[in-house]
């Protein structure tokens, strides 16, 4: 019995115990369902099926014809999977020296049999060998068409083992043009790349598109795409930017750079009409380079003392009160003026006597400009500030783009303020605006009274239709009353025919403007040490105004020169030139010229083929038509263009004279060597002899005029 009972508990006992843990078993199941369902059912989801970003597209940036200026170029990292269901031992051992021998001729940074050592080793001897880096060195799509064309690679992923992993890359095909104006991306989250700086940052959403979502779902061990919301990619974006200006405009800028040894310099080209801004160039010494680049946008950014060219409100406050007239009278004594300790000084030494209003701006007179604006502002200094205020020099621009700096004018309750404030602001001291700034208000000028506000983007658009457009702002509708314009604008053009700035007259065209001269303050000493920028800011043809521009030199040597006319003046007048060159409405043809017969036009060197289509569209004959050169040398006789040889030798220097700089660069760059482009125009000369020998990837400069 004691048994019986002994086997029955120890039953009972273990089917309680079931019972407990079906019951347990159920209550967990339970809770899984009503509870935790969501949250396995998800981790059982992202073990099978995972979303996969799909980056959209970014948008172009165009200079105002179209060209790019920035752009998103795709470039691929070369890996190999060597567990490729297709990649068999015989397939690879069979084709691994050929593989070998085309990665070492495309790299061309180790022999084959290191590539083959590289390869074999990663097959056999690597345990993580699913994803191999082929190579470091990113590809372009060129590049990846010829690796998919190697052996073993070109039997595709599965068979070849090929991966090609692509990221897009920000592309500036003019490299150093207004770069800083473009701007550039930088890293933000999830490793995508933002647009912060410049017009990329400016317009960032535009630009960025709107990215999509690939579905990918595990099957029989494999990741495949079950659904995706497609990208949107984003718009593109046509800038003011005119491509010949602005190469004009940082080229000059540079050479006067050189020249004088300066630390850095801006340029800006704008439309006076609609305040577009054409060209703008910035560029400031790099010392690991020894050369100048585009490091900061200091047109935009960089607020300084403005110096002489500060005058032209000052003269204009006096105008609009009413206190003087052009004609009337300042003595200027010997050119010292005392203002309680300080001394004003003319930079003529014995000063100019007593002269009329409009030769003390035209000859910059400090002491005429700060003697009439302290004799008839000392005791109301307020008039005078609220006047500079009025032409709307105190505010911002309110530029689309980042940075701009801040102007400043102070008030004569600032804290600061002392006896000699006034005479030292009437001539750009103690106040502070950016070039563009400045620009702004003499095109205001130009654009008799209207104050536009610059503009960079013309249009939006999307795979080439226009969504928007962006119609040019009025930020006063008119600065001062049109006496007081008629009268500046004569002492603009004064300044150039008669004053400082004579050595910018040109016989085609009339020029009006300000050069500008000032001591600013050295970053580390103030003005212990003598610190100068020059500048000059005006607009062309100065009858029927078209173009406004300002050029600013900073601290250029000043043993070599440092006044406005002899270091700023000149890249504005080459600017000009080149502009008014260019821009056939500026100079129409005569009437005379009108009822001329058509001349057989002058004709670059170049690519044969090409050369003959234009011809044969013209009606031009053409002397030596079947020569057998592909590229030839043309001359125009009496009515017909003739043809002679141009042989290009391999391993030896081209000579591209006299061609178009696409042409040129063709040539040059398939030839091996690296090239630089000066100037606009033809190739006018080159750094290396045609016919000297060279090495790949020597550098060569090419001159266009």
């Amino acid at each position: 019995m004691p048994i019986k009972k002994d086997i029955i508990w120890r039953v009972g006992a273990i089917y309680t115990l079931v019972i407990i843990f079906a019951i347990l078993i159920v209550g967990r199941v339970v809770a899984l369902q009503l509870f935790e369902g969501d949250k396995w059912r998800s981790k059982a989801q992202s073990l099978s099926q995972r979303d996969v970003i799909v980056s959209a597209n970014r948008g172009d940036i165009c200079a105002a014809d179209g060209r790019l200026l920035a752009s998103s170029l795709p470039y691929y990292q070369l890996r190999m999977d060597f567990r490729a269901s297709g990649l068999t031992d015989s397939l690879f051992r069979a084709d691994v020296d050929s593989l070998a021998l085309c990665l070492s001729r495309f790299f061309q940074d180790k022999s084959a049999k290191d590539y083959r050592n590289m390869l074999w080793k990663a097959k056999y001897r690597t345990k993580s060998n699913r994803y191999f880096l082929i190579h470091r060195k990113k590809i372009n799509y060129i590049g990846l068409k010829k690796i998919k064309t190697f052996p073993i690679f070109r039997l595709g992923q599965n068979k070849g083992g090929l991966i090609c992993e692509q990221e897009n890359r920000r592309i500036q095909p003019h490299l150093n043009l207004a770069n800083r104006t473009i701007g550039y991306l930088l890293e933000g989250e999830q490793n995508q790349q933002i647009g912060k700086v410049g017009i990329e940052g400016a317009f960032e959403s535009d630009l960025k598109g709107v990215d999509g979502i690939s579905i990918i779902q595990k099957m029989s061990g494999r990741w495949l795409p079950v659904n995706m919301v497609e990208p949107k990619d984003g718009n593109d974006l046509i800038t003011t930017i005119d491509v010949n200006y602005q190469d004009v405009a940082e080229s000059a800028l540079e050479q006067q750079l050189v020249k004088y040894n300066a630390h850095h310099g801006s340029v800006v080209l704008m439309e006076v009409k609609t305040g577009a801004v054409k060209a703008i160039a910035n560029l400031g010494f790099d010392e690991k380079s020894q050369s100048y680049k585009e490091d900061y946008n200091y047109a935009i950014g960089e607020a300084t003392e403005p110096g002489s060219t500060f005058k032209l409100a000052s003269i204009m406050a006096l105008f609009e009160d009413g206190y003087v007239g052009p004609m009337d009278s300042v003595d200027t004594g010997n050119g010292v003026f005392s203002y309680y300790k300080e001394k004003m000084r003319d930079s003529h030494e014995g000063g100019y006597g007593k002269i009329t209003v409009q030769e003390a701006f035209e000859k910059s007179s400090n002491v005429g400009i700060s003697k009439l604006v302290n004799d008839h502002y000392k005791n109301k200094p307020r008039s005078f500030i609220n006047r500079l205020y009025e032409f709307r020099l105190n505010e911002p621009l309110g530029l689309a783009i980042k940075g701009e700096g801040i102007p400043s004018i102070k008030y004569p309750d600032d804290p600061s303020w002392s006896g000699v404030s006034l005479p030292w602001m009437s001539i750009g001291y103690a106040v502070q605006q950016t070039p563009l700034q400045t620009l702004t208000f003499y095109n205001a000028i130009a654009n008799n009274g209207k104050m536009m506000k610059p503009g960079f983007v013309k249009e939006l658009r999307y795979h080439g239709d226009v969504i928007q457009t962006f119609d040019k702002e009025v930020l006063k509708s008119k600065i001062c009353s049109g006496e007081t314009l008629k009268n500046v604008k004569n002492m603009l053009e004064g300044v150039v025919l008669r004053g400082t700035a004579r050595n910018l007259r040109n016989a085609n065209y009339t020029i009006a403007g300000k050069t500008g001269t000032a001591q600013i303050a050295d970053k580390n000493k103030g003005y212990k040490v003598k610190v100068y920028q020059a500048s000059f800011v005006g607009y062309f043809p100065a009858d029927d105004p078209m173009y406004s521009c300002i050029v600013v030199i900073n601290r250029p040597n000043k043993t070599k020169g440092f006044y406005g006319n002899q270091v700023a003046g000149p890249v504005f007048k080459t600017i000009a030139d080149k502009v008014y060159a260019m821009s056939y409405s500026m100079h129409p043809i005569k009437p005379d010229d009108a009822s001329l017969e058509p001349k057989v036009p002058v004709s670059l060197n170049g690519y044969k083929n090409d050369l003959d289509k234009v011809f044969d569209e013209l009606n031009i004959e053409i002397a030596n038509k079947d020569i057998q050169s592909e590229w030839v040398i043309t001359s125009r006789k009496d009515s017909i263009i003739e043809y002679k040889y141009r042989t290009i030798k391999k391993f030896m220097v081209p000579n591209v004279k006299g061609m178009g700089v696409q042409d040129a660069l063709y040539i040059l760059e398939n030839a091996g060597l690296k090239v630089r482009v000066k100037g606009l125009g033809s190739v006018s000369g080159q750094s290396i002899q045609p016919g000297a020998y060279f090495n790949k990837g020597d550098h060569i400069t090419i001159d266009l005029s």
